[in-house]
């Protein structure tokens, strides 16, 4: 009995790895891989449809995540795609649901649309009643995510692909971490 772990530490250690990452923290990420300059965390919230503190909290979790770099704010791209590729999937999760209006995502997405042009099934789609598409619906990583895209097509892109991420099957996949790997890293140039 004396080399029992003490339970109260272990549940609060659990409880911190659980809360280190949120899945808004991933949109502000993406957005400040574009490296366009948001100026204030309430600037950037406004693009996002989030509030300033929620930007300023996703990006301390991003700098505890080691995907910012303190300093620079910067995003470590190394990191970010790797988390992007082995861990939203498994964190994040999403699943197919019912047929709705919405926008293209995933492989419904142009970017990857192309390659599955002779797929008979619906696209994925965030469900919208701007949306244009009939699809079944993907729950997007923040409500705000439909509205954040309208107005950025480089955003919409990167987070379809990592909706194929999520969602995919491993054709998909493969296909969406290739397309991230030289988006990310060519912005890195």
């Amino acid at each position: 009995m004396g080399n029992r772990p003490n339970l109260d530490t272990f549940a609060i250690r659990e409880q911190r790895i659980t809360l280190l990452i949120k899945p808004q923290d991933i949109l502000v990420a993406l957005r400040l891989v574009l490296k366009r300059a948001p100026g204030t965390y309430a600037n950037l919230g406004a693009e996002l449809g989030m509030s300033a503190s929620e930007v300023h909290g996703a990006v301390r979790r991003l700098q505890e995540a080691r995907l910012v770099n303190p300093n620079s704010q910067s995003v470590r791209r190394e990191e970010l795609l790797r988390f992007l590729v082995n861990g939203v999937p498994y964190v994040f999760p999403a699943q197919a649901k019912e047929v709705t209006r919405g926008l293209p995502t995933a492989w419904g997405h142009p970017v990857l649309a192309s390659r599955f042009a002779d797929s008979t099934e619906p696209p994925p789609v965030w469900p919208s009643a701007e949306g244009t598409v009939r699809g079944v619906a993907v729950k997007p990583l923040y409500p705000s995510v439909p509205q954040a895209v309208a107005s950025d097509p480089e955003l919409y892109t990167l987070l379809a692909l990592v909706d194929a991420l999520r969602v995919g099957r491993a054709r998909e996949r493969n296909l969406a971490q290739a397309e991230l790997t030289k988006r990310i890293e060519a912005d890195e140039q």
